[in-house]
Parts: C-alpha cells; sequence; structure tokens
C-alpha cells in the first residue's frame, strides 16, 4: 500500500482533471492518484482500471516528481520529414500553377513530382515522402480524365466506340445465355 499525500492546492487538481478530460489514459492515471490517496492498494487500483500495478506505480512515481503536468501523455516528435517545411510554399505553388507549367505533362504523379523536386533542389524523395507531404497540406492527387474529351471531334469519336465496344463486351461476359 502506498500512502499519497497531495500538496495544499493540489488536491483538487487530479479531481478537475478527472472530470474534464477526453483522454481515457490520463483519465486513468489521474483516478490511480486519485484512489490512492484514498489509502488503497496499488494491487486493488490496477485490477479496477485494468493495467498492473507497475504502471500504477509509474503513474504515482510521475505525479509525485511532475504533479499533474508528469501525468499528462508526452509523445514523442516522430521522425523528421524527408521534405523541409520552407519548401511548402514552392511546391503548393508548382501544384496551384497547375501540371502543365512544371511537368510538361498532363498527368502528374508522386514519382513525377518528387523527380521534378529533385530535378529542381537536389533532395531526391520517394513518392511515399511526396504523398506524406501532400496528405499534410491537404492535397489530394486527382485521378485523369478520360484523354479522349480533350481531342479533336474525330478523336472523341474514336474513344467513344472503344468504350462502348469494352462495356459491350462487359455486358456479354456477365450475362447468362
Amino acid at each position: 500500500m502506498s500512502r499519497l499525500e497531495p500538496r495544499e492546492g493540489q488536491r483538487s487538481q487530479p479531481e478537475a482533471c478527472f472530470r474534464t478530460t477526453d483522454d481515457r489514459r490520463l483519465r486513468d492515471r489521474c483516478q490511480a492518484v486519485l484512489i490512492t490517496a484514498r489509502s488503497c492498494p496499488q494491487q486493488q487500483i490496477a485490477e479496477d482500471l485494468g493495467t498492473t500495478t507497475r504502471n500504477v506505480q509509474r503513474f504515482l512515481a510521475r505525479y509525485r516528481a511532475g504533479g499533474l503536468a508528469g501525468l499528462k501523455i508526452q509523445w514523442a516528435t516522430g521522425k523528421t520529414p524527408v521534405i523541409p517545411e520552407h519548401l511548402a510554399p514552392t511546391l503548393l505553388n508548382w501544384i496551384r500553377q497547375g501540371r502543365l507549367s512544371c511537368l510538361k505533362r498532363a498527368n502528374w504523379t508522386h514519382v513525377a513530382l518528387a523527380d521534378f523536386l529533385h530535378r529542381q533542389t537536389g533532395i531526391r524523395v520517394r513518392e511515399t515522402a511526396m504523398g506524406d507531404f501532400f496528405r499534410r497540406h491537404g492535397i489530394r492527387l486527382q485521378r485523369p480524365t478520360y484523354r479522349f474529351l480533350s481531342a479533336g471531334p474525330a478523336r472523341q469519336q474514336q474513344g467513344l466506340r472503344e468504350l462502348s465496344g469494352k462495356n459491350a463486351y462487359r455486358r456479354r461476359s456477365y450475362c447468362l445465355p
């Protein structure tokens, strides 16, 4: 059994945090502190919270060392992005200008933009890093439209015939005799 004597002025902090937080793990940590202050054994606290006694000991040690701030979950910063953030305005400007202005092609992909970034800045990235960068900045690649729609009337008619031929094949292959 562990005895926890909250300092003056700190008695209501874990309770207020317990009642207001949306984070379930922080709420469990605050609850462990509150139950310990009522002289409940750590093994019983662990069973009630669905965790181990070692975790309860860690919660209490962090609370003793840092108070309520010690209970808050500290996330790791994670891997630094391959594409530096100072290049974000430049890359976003390339996208806003249009794919024909920077890539000289009708459709752009993560691979094509990664290659263009390498040619312009010397930074070599994979398509996954380019995709992560775009997701962080709220940009989504669009699927290309049918190419025959931007062609002349003769090519459009040819494209329509090709598509109708494919659709007819699908109808034949899935219909029962």
